[in-house]
């Protein structure tokens, strides 16, 4: 084998690493974005709740819990399972067992 035939195929090999690793690194902000869009959409409709056990409700407050739920299931379906452990310390110290979470509603329902 000749030193250029050695160059080429050393340049075929760092070239099919390179393009691994940009692939590797793509899937990884691409996962972090989405993690981070259902963030957001849970922020919102955790807003929302709030608002509404809380008296601060607007009319358009149902229909835009309606709307983030949909929006959730949506996600899910494109992206997978949503993580829905609560990070908030104050959630961890309550004073007895967290309460049952409902089920989400199936694909196509609204709630």
């Amino acid at each position: 084998m000749g030193f250029l035939d050695r160059v080429k195929e050393q340049a075929a090999t760092a070239t099919a690493a390179a393009k691994d690793a940009a692939q590797k690194g793509q899937a990884k902000l691409d996962t972090i974005q989405a993690k981070r869009a259902a963030d957001a959409l849970l922020r919102d409709l955790g807003a929302a709740h709030y608002a509404q056990h809380t008296g601060r409700a607007t009319a358009e407050t149902a229909a835009e819990v309606t709307r983030l739920v949909e929006a959730l299931g949506r996600h899910e379906q494109e992206h997978g399972p949503i993580d829905l452990k609560l990070d908030s310390a104050e959630s961890t110290a309550s004073d007895g067992p967290p309460s049952p979470r409902p089920s989400p509603p199936p694909s196509g329902q609204s709630v």
